[in-house]
C-alpha cells in the first residue's frame, strides 16, 4: 500500500475510531461527573498543529454544550516566559497525537505547578504528556502513520465534545448523537472522495486559498487549511467569515481561491455576507458543510446534517480532507509523504 493510501485508509477509518471512543471511552465520562461536581473557573487548552486546530472547537464546545468559557492558552508565556499563571481551580488540557510535544508537556506541567486539573488526550497514553497530567484520557484513534493527522482530529473533536456535554449533563444525548454521526460519517466518504476529484482538477493551478467559517466551522476552515499547506504545497489562511469580509476581501481575484465552510446556525447570515463579498470579487468559491447549498459557489461539496449543530464539524471535515489528498495529486505531488515534514515534531 502507498503513502496515499495509507492516508486515504485512515480518513476511512475516522468512524470506526468514533464509535471505538463510544464503546471503550467510559474515562471520559467519569471526567465530566467529576468537573459537574465542581465546575471550573476556565478550561485552559493548549496544542499545537491539527491538535490546536481541536482546540479551536473545544472553544464552543465547552461554551455550547457545559456554558464553560474554554480559551487556547498561551504556551510560551509559562514555557519560556517562566510566567507561572495562577490556574487554581481551572482545568488544563493538553492535546497531542504523540504527547512527545516538549513545550506542551512543559505547559502542563507548569498548569499543574499552578494549581490547575491536568488532563492529557493523547493517542499514546504511555507519553510524556500523559505521564505529566493528573488524568490521561485516550484518544484511541490507532496508529497514525500517516504524515497529516486525520482521524487523531475527529477523535479530539469528538472526545471534548462528549467531555463538555457529560460535564453539562447532556452526555448520554451527544452519545447517542455522536453514534449516529459516526454512521453518517460512513455513509459519507465514498461519494465525497469520488466529488472532490473533478474540483481538484479544476483548481490545479491555485497556489494560495483563503478559507473561512464561523462558530465551531472555523476550526473546521483552521484544519483544512493546514491540510491543504502540508500536503498540497499552497499557501493557505483560515479566518473567520467576518474577518474576511473587512480588509482581507481586497487580496482577492479571479485567482485566489475561497473554500468556505458552512453550517445551517446561527452564524449563517455572517457567512452568507462573506460569500457576497467573495463573488464580487470574483474568486472561485468552493461551499462545503452541512449547508453548502445555502450559500452560492462555483463548487459546491455538501454533507449530511449531524445531529446536533455542534457535531458539525466531524462531518464538514471531510471533503476538506479528502479535497487535499485529490488535490495534491492533481499537482502532482504525494500527499502521503509530504516534504520536509515528520510525523511528531520533537523541536520546541
Amino acid at each position: 500500500m502507498s503513502a496515499a493510501d495509507v492516508l486515504l485508509a485512515e480518513i476511512s477509518e475516522q468512524p470506526a475510531v468514533l464509535e471505538r471512543l463510544l464503546r471503550e471511552g467510559d474515562e471520559v465520562a467519569a471526567l465530566g461527573r467529576r468537573l459537574a461536581g465542581a465546575p471550573p473557573r476556565i478550561v485552559r487548552l493548549a496544542a499545537h498543529g491539527t491538535s490546536d486546530n481541536a482546540a479551536t472547537f473545544g472553544v464552543y464546545a465547552f461554551a455550547r454544550l457545559a456554558g464553560w468559557t474554554a480559551i487556547r492558552d498561551s504556551i510560551s508565556v509559562p514555557v519560556y516566559d517562566g510566567i507561572r499563571p495562577d490556574a487554581r481551580g481551572d482545568v488544563a488540557i493538553g492535546l497531542s497525537q504523540s504527547g512527545a510535544t516538549p513545550d506542551v508537556v512543559g505547559w502542563l506541567d507548569a498548569m499543574r505547578a499552578g494549581g490547575a486539573l491536568t488532563v492529557a488526550m493523547t493517542n499514546d497514553p504511555g507519553s510524556a504528556l500523559a505521564a505529566a497530567a493528573e488524568v490521561v484520557v485516550p484518544l484511541r484513534a490507532g496508529e497514525e502513520r500517516s504524515v497529516a493527522a486525520t482521524k487523531t482530529y475527529t477523535s479530539e473533536l469528538a472526545v471534548l465534545a462528549r467531555l463538555a456535554a457529560h460535564a453539562g449533563g447532556t452526555g448520554p444525548a451527544l452519545d447517542d448523537d455522536l453514534a449516529a454521526t459516526a454512521e453518517l460519517m460512513d455513509a459519507s466518504i465514498p461519494g465525497l472522495q469520488q466529488a472532490v476529484e473533478p474540483v481538484a482538477e479544476a483548481l490545479s493551478w491555485a497556489g494560495r486559498m483563503v478559507l473561512t467559517g464561523r462558530g465551531p466551522e472555523y476550526a473546521t476552515a483552521r484544519e483544512v487549511a493546514l491540510k491543504f499547506t502540508e500536503l498540497c504545497q499552497i499557501g493557505a489562511v483560515a479566518m473567520t467569515a467576518t474577518d474576511l469580509a473587512h480588509g482581507p476581501v481586497a487580496a482577492l481575484d479571479e485567482r485566489f481561491p475561497v473554500w468556505v465552510s458552512v453550517a445551517a446556525d446561527s452564524a449563517l447570515p455572517a457567512v452568507r455576507e462573506a460569500v457576497g463579498r467573495v463573488r464580487e470579487a470574483g474568486a472561485p468559491l468552493i461551499a462545503a458543510g452541512p449547508a453548502a447549498a445555502e450559500v452560492e459557489g462555483a463548487w459546491a461539496l455538501p454533507v449530511p446534517a449531524a445531529p446536533q449543530l455542534v457535531l458539525s464539524p466531524l462531518l464538514s471535515v471531510l471533503p476538506g480532507q479528502l479535497f487535499a489528498v485529490a488535490l495534491a495529486r492533481a499537482k502532482g505531488l504525494d500527499p502521503g509523504a509530504p516534504r520536509r515534514l515528520r510525523k511528531v515534531t520533537l523541536a520546541r
